[in-house]
């Protein structure tokens, strides 16, 4: 059973989200110049987007692998980043 939210987790949680979110804004707008060509053009603010809403569930949950499928959400959106920053290096 996943613990209780504490305030300072749920609070921490949501800032989290957010920042996640400006950074999908910010990649979405001016994305970084080796990617800009590619398909992660559009698949890492999306990651990034997904990432902080697994934190604004996880605000709620008070954990980041209950439920299962946070787990996998957040296990997929770090996935991503791997991904993306091979591609980049690979450029």
């Amino acid at each position: 059973m996943p613990p209780v939210p504490t305030d300072f987790s749920r609070l921490f949680n949501l800032g989290e989200a957010c920042l996640w979110f400006v950074i999908a804004l910010l990649l979405l707008f001016r994305p970084p110049p080796r990617l800009a060509v590619t398909a992660w053009r559009w698949w890492l603010p999306l990651a990034f987007a997904v990432f902080g809403l697994s934190d604004l569930i996880e605000s709620g949950t008070g954990a980041w692998w209950h439920p299962w499928w946070l787990l996998v959400m957040k296990a997929a959106c770090v996935l991503a980043f791997l991904l993306a920053w091979r591609a980049q290096r690979a450029r």
